[in-house]
């Protein structure tokens, strides 16, 4: 599944759509869902994380980290590497 999230889930906050899709896993783990329901929120489910996934790689894009010349003084900013 790929594209554009469902427009309910477009809207949906980080925290609502790990919630909804932590439902999803547990409704799945049980098993008590017929197949075709397994199915459907199964795909529900994929779109919420790719979702999660958006919002996540959105954040990491805006932090940033301050970085500080040879004198100890900062001298501005700069995208957050990880690798630090």
């Amino acid at each position: 599944m790929t594209g554009t999230p469902p427009p309910d889930i477009d809207t949906l906050s980080f925290e609502a759509a790990m919630a909804e899709l932590e439902g999803i896993v547990k409704r799945l783990e049980e098993g008590r869902v017929d197949l075709e329901e397994s199915i459907a929120i199964y795909e529900r489910g994929e779109a919420l994380k790719n979702h999660c996934e958006s919002l996540l790689r959105n954040a990491e894009a805006r932090i940033e980290k301050i970085s500080l010349g040879s004198d100890g003084k900062p001298r501005g900013v700069e995208p957050l590497d990880s690798s630090d």
